[in-house]
């Protein structure tokens, strides 16, 4: 059983910026591509950003430019800098295989003045 637990989060002003990091309870990098999500209140969750099979990245419209994926394969470990956050990216951020398996309990991020 997949086990995830992503941290990081927390309360930051516009244009602030926050790491989140998400530690995988086993490899499963080698089962499907990892990747995060987010989930506003009272939206869909959604797909932000995720590697592919190949060496690509893929980034949601709405975060290009401002958020990084990367990964530690050694630490089961992947990470999401957000930069330049706005009020928008606001929400419960998950961490998950592509496509995504048993949820963990995800890291909360408030972009409010």
């Amino acid at each position: 059983q997949v086990h995830l637990v992503e941290s990081g989060g927390g309360l930051v002003q516009p244009g602030g910026s926050l790491r989140l990091s998400c530690v995988a309870g086993r490899n499963i990098f080698s089962v499907n591509p990892m990747g995060w999500y987010r989930q506003a209140p009272g939206k869909e969750r959604e797909l932000v950003a995720h590697f592919t099979r190949g060496t690509s990245i893929i980034y949601a419209n709405s975060v290009k430019g401002r958020f990084t994926i990367s990964s530690d394969n050694a630490k089961n470990t992947i990470y999401l800098y957000m930069n330049n956050l706005r009020p928008e990216d606001t929400a419960v951020y998950y961490c998950n295989s592509v496509p995504p398996s048993a949820w963990g309990q995800g890291s909360q991020v408030t972009v409010s003045s």
